[in-house]
């Protein structure tokens, strides 16, 4: 590999020793220094110049900054469960420099002046980026569409009316043509409401041994269906969120290979966790898509192995503790997962043998910047200077109560697992350092 030792700019920050690891193939013991807020140079044996500061990554993951495309910051109108600060915090110690957040807030994210205080409240905090993706639908109400191209300008890198489906065909293929006018992907939110009915877990035999009722995969299943069949017909880019179910897999399979433009992700919950987890009647279990069977866990897993399911995306879905010490059946759906998610999927993915660490770089930073056209993902000179580093031998357990997000609604509380984030560095400025990162 060619080494890069050149710089247009003083290097203001060098990671010194660290295993490079990015989604384009790199993978090496090497140096990064950082001009500005790009990457200057790659190789053995950097210097960091005067004035410049030094991480020491001997030891450490140096990966691309991570990138979760599903987030919800519940700001404006739901400050109770999480703000754009306290999102953005929870995120950069999870190692993610770019979220992307999902419009169903009160009001919803659906005209310029909405995108634009979103924007605006992630600049003043000054750690993540966040991209906003504003609603498909007016009030996300799925009777008229959004004026697609003023949000674009505003902003808006996708369209969604996440946390509730298009159910009109009609409307979500003028949705996708409009999408496809703006270049931006429709992300699609797979549920046909009177099949799920008023479900709160999957249908299916544990939810008749517990009495509660169930939401078929048949619900996700008919509306992925339904809109691959119109992506094809536009040719426009659907995405669809949280995939869940193996018969959904196989549709997203066939359409890729049918040509049809379409990505997908995965949650760490759904890659996880079977409905068996709802055995305990705990709330931090309930989510839409709910978890589904053991069968399903597998197909995901193959579909994130061979590529048919592009990316993981967290669904950080915060809400109050009153919430969700409801009972199952009154609890809202969601559950938090910024602050777990890399470490979760490096053990039980990669330490599992299901994929491989540059494989699971790539669905958690190289391949959703892709879905949303953003910069980034990868480790070469000329590239934004977004790291997250990573101490693969640190042992930790999950304890909620040291989340930086406002809420605790996880379903992984208590769970052991290795490889921490110890720095996050966006832009070129360390936003987030654990004791243990050598930063001096």
């Amino acid at each position: 590999m060619t080494e890069h030792k050149s710089a247009a700019q003083p290097v203001t920050l060098l990671v010194r020793g660290g295993r490079l690891v990015d989604g384009n193939g790199l993978d090496r013991v090497a140096d990064v220094a950082i001009a500005g807020d790009v990457i200057a140079a790659i190789g053995p044996g950097l210097t960091a110049g005067p004035g410049a500061a030094v991480v020491d990554a001997a030891g450490l993951f140096v990966l691309p900054g991570l990138c979760d495309m599903h987030v919800h910051l519940r700001e404006p109108g739901e400050e109770d469960k999480e703000t754009v600060a306290t999102g953005v915090a929870a995120a950069v110690a999870g190692g993610f420099t770019d979220v992307a957040c999902m419009p169903n807030t009160q009001p919803a994210l659906d005209d310029q002046s909405r995108v634009r205080f979103v924007r605006e409240r992630a600049q003043a905090a000054g750690l993540a980026r966040v991209h906003v993706i504003a609603a498909v639908t007016q009030g996300r109400e799925g009777t008229q569409l959004t004026e697609m191209a003023d949000l674009r300008a505003a902003g808006a890198v996708g369209f969604s009316d996440d946390g509730a489906p298009v159910r009109n065909a009609e409307l979500m293929r003028r949705a996708l043509e409009y999408g496809k006018m703006v270049g931006a992907p429709i992300i699609d939110h797979c549920e046909d409401r009177e099949l799920a009915a008023n479900g709160v877990m999957n249908e299916g035999r544990v939810a008749t041994e517990l009495g509660l009722l169930g939401i078929p995969a048949a619900a996700e299943d008919v509306m992925v269906a339904r809109d691959l069949l119109l992506a094809e017909m536009t040719g426009a880019h659907v995405h669809i969120a949280h995939l869940s179910t193996r018969g959904g897999v196989e549709l997203v399979r066939q359409a890729k290979a049918r040509g049809v433009h379409v990505t997908a992700e995965v949650t760490p919950h759904h890659l996880v966790l079977t409905d068996e987890a709802v055995r305990r009647y705990d709330p931090n279990t309930k989510m839409n898509p709910p978890l589904r069977t053991s069968a399903d866990v597998l197909a995901l897993r193959a579909g994130l192995k061979d590529g048919t399911i592009d990316a993981i995306a967290s669904d950080h879905a915060p809400h109050t503790d009153h919430e969700k010490e409801l009972e199952f059946d009154q609890a809202p759906f969601g559950v938090v997962g910024l602050e777990t998610a890399f470490s979760l999927m490096l053990t039980e993915l990669v330490d599992k043998g299901v994929i491989d660490l540059p494989g699971l770089v790539r669905a958690m930073s190289l391949a959703p910047r892709r879905i949303l056209r953003l910069p980034g993902g990868v480790l070469a000179p000329a590239a934004p200077a977004d790291l997250t580093l990573v101490d693969p031998e640190a042992r930790w357990q999950v304890d909620p109560a040291r989340f930086r997000s406002k809420a605790r609604n996880t379903p992984f509380a208590g769970f052991r697992l290795r490889g921490e984030v110890v720095a996050t560095i966006a832009g070129g400025r360390q936003v987030f350092a654990r004791a243990v990162a050598g930063v001096r």
